[in-house]
């Protein structure tokens, strides 16, 4: 895919989750789409790490933009809980917003599926199931969204 192209690449990005590249854009406005894209599913933000400081404080290291924002959707995770209480082990489910060296902006998402595959509950991946189909949605949003 070209650089100038405004539609986002979408690909696996391993095993555990699935991703979409956005257009070139201010990180920051970046976060803040994808946390705006989390709300219209029912996510909040429960943490938000900011990995590139960390590294600079911890360990001296200039890095590129990189966030980890813990999203839950708090009616599924108490289905999950409640299905099976050391669940939340494996929970929130996380989502990267990270800068590539190129500039573009990558937001990856933890697949609950593949993640809570851990467990042989039935009512789990249930929930699991409901919640990767709405992290597709937000990536789908994002797709069709483009810049903030």
């Amino acid at each position: 895919m070209s650089s100038m192209s405004v539609t986002p690449d979408v690909a696996a990005t391993s095993s555990y989750g699935f991703q979409c590249v956005l257009p070139r854009q201010d990180f920051t406005q970046a976060v803040t789409q994808v946390t705006e894209a989390l709300k219209t599913e029912g996510f909040g933000i429960l943490t938000e790490i900011d990995v590139q400081a960390t590294m600079k404080v911890k360990l001296g290291i200039d890095g590129r933009p990189y966030r980890i924002l813990g999203a839950c959707n708090p009616p599924l995770a108490h289905r999950a809980l409640t299905a099976e209480p050391d669940i939340g082990l494996l929970l929130p489910c996380n989502v990267v917003v990270r800068e590539e060296v190129d500039g573009q902006l990558v937001v990856a998402f933890m697949d609950p599926v593949a993640v809570l595959q851990m467990t042989s509950n039935p009512e789990v991946a249930a929930v699991a199931k409901e919640v990767r189909a709405r992290l597709e949605r937000v990536r789908s949003t994002l797709m069709i969204a483009g810049p903030a």
